[in-house]
């Protein structure tokens, strides 16, 4: 598990590491690790360090002053080193190592004309006090090195802010990002976290306070997983109803029971229109018709229009169980939910919700699905190509594990749910459920090359859950 931190938080813990080692002692640790990984990168593409040809992009702050100090110590070992600063002002002390190691500098139309000739770009321009979005000059730069020349960012890329997670400003496309001290949430998350290339973590001995982001990965989903127990029958591996689909989307209906089932719920009831009856027992004969006792309940999927949802939605609530409410029901949410109910919409669905656009929510994600969390009390699972998890009043946003993008397909968001409502009935909480129940979705998707039909994952998903079992038992 990866947690990030927002800028007042890692400028709080720099200071506390400074008063105490001094300004110089931390930058010297972080380009030291920069320079061990561009020396790494060097001998990986061209065999050595000796002789390379790497042009420096030095910026007025900190952030140049690492790269400088890293292009020294690459000087030393043989590397011929360009610098190109792109303020008059500069680290002074780390322009004055660089350049008695040898360094030229050059301007920009000479770093254009060097593009070819050279082995490495270190991109260090503006860090975490940088703002979004990047110069005309700087933009020409990333013009003629993408695909050219191996470019390595330092601490972030020039443009990208520390909390961007998705925006339309140009960023410094990066093939490898070295960052310092604390993972930042646009290196981790949203579309803004492939600007960052291969992203490598130098720990500088930060230790800041309130992450914005907790991010996920396979061994956090084995040790969450509800795997039963020689003693569980189905009544304690978790009974969870379903009232999804109609006589105008069955489809929906069937794919949620896919998920409910295929991720190993003790008994699955279906609660929907009695017309589905025989379609839901030629494709599912274990599951239960009718009322009964149940952990959990699912809402919405396939309900499509029609008079009195709100009545309908509102008798399942009634009934005091975990609750996980999709698609169509969304519309007919009423107030202060409760933290045992997950709401599972995709931005276009959070922007009705939230009655904003959905540019907004996309551009600003975590932003949206907090206000979402405590507007209406529930958690909230923003669905997308990166998926948060929010509960009310609370600033750290869970990130699933993240799948390839052939997912996002009609059906997988009903799949989806069924396995949310699941994980609640086996006892999760709505924000575990919802953080888990994405990433199995996801993991189960990179494990089989697609594209695949949602309900064709869903089948595979015992698959996973037995990946995640043996996983759990190889850690020590």
């Amino acid at each position: 598990m990866k947690y990030a931190y927002a800028t007042d938080s890692i400028r709080a813990a720099e200071a506390e590491v400074m008063a105490v080692v001094g300004d110089d002692a931390l930058m010297q640790q972080a380009a030291n690790g920069l320079a061990v990984e561009c020396a790494r990168r060097l001998r990986r593409h061209r065999g050595k360090v000796t002789g390379s040809r790497v042009l420096v992009i030095v910026g007025p702050g900190n952030n140049g002053g690492d790269g400088l100090f890293a292009a020294t110590r690459l000087a030393r070992k043989g590397a011929k080193i360009f610098l190109w600063r792109i303020t008059d002002q500069v680290h002074q002390a780390g322009w004055q190592a660089a350049t008695r190691a040898g360094a030229t500098e050059v301007d920009l139309d000479r770093s254009i004309e060097l593009m070819p000739t050279l082995d490495q770009v270190i991109e260090a321009g503006f860090g975490i006090g940088g703002r979004e979005g990047i110069s005309d000059d700087l933009a020409r730069l990333v013009y003629v090195s993408r695909g050219i020349v191996d470019v390595v960012a330092v601490d972030l890329p020039s443009g990208l802010g520390v909390e961007t997670l998705s925006s339309d400003v140009r960023f410094f496309d990066a093939d490898a990002t070295v960052t310092f001290g604390a993972w930042k949430p646009s290196l981790l998350a949203g579309p803004a976290r492939e600007y960052a290339g291969e992203v490598t973590f130098v720990d500088i001995g930060l230790e800041p306070d309130n992450p914005i982001l907790e991010v996920w990965d396979a061994l956090d989903v084995a040790m969450a997983w509800p795997f039963p127990t020689a003693t569980d029958d189905k009544y304690a591996r978790g009974v969870v109803g379903l009232d999804a689909g109609s006589a105008e989307y069955p489809g929906a209906g069937l794919l949620a029971l896919g998920g409910a089932v295929h991720a190993g719920a003790g008994m699955v009831r279906f609660l929907g229109p009695v017309e589905l009856r025989d379609t839901v027992i030629a494709q599912f004969p274990n599951v239960v018709h009718g009322r009964g006792r149940c952990q959990a309940l699912l809402c919405g999927p396939g309900w499509g229009p029609g008079d009195h949802l709100a009545d309908r939605l509102a008798s399942r609530l009634a009934e005091g169980l975990r609750t996980v409410i999709d698609a169509d029901a969304l519309a007919y949410l009423p107030r202060d939910l409760g933290d045992n109910i997950l709401l599972t919409p995709h931005a276009g669905e959070l922007a009705r919700l939230l009655k904003t656009e959905r540019a907004a929510v996309e551009n600003d994600p975590l932003t949206h699905v907090r206000r979402a969390a405590d507007e209406t009390g529930a958690t909230v699972l923003l669905k997308g190509a990166t998926q948060y998890v929010a509960t009310p009043g609370e600033t750290c946003v869970r990130v699933a594990v993240g799948g390839p993008a052939w997912t996002g397909q009609a059906g997988s968001g009903d799949t989806l749910a069924g396995i949310c409502a699941a994980l609640l009935a086996a006892g999760l909480d709505a924000a575990t459920a919802a953080v888990v129940g994405a990433s199995v979705q996801a993991i189960t998707a990179r494990s089989h090359p697609g594209p695949h039909t949602p309900q064709e994952l869903a089948a595979r998903l015992p698959d996973t859950i037995a990946e995640l079992e043996w996983l759990l038992e190889e850690t020590p």
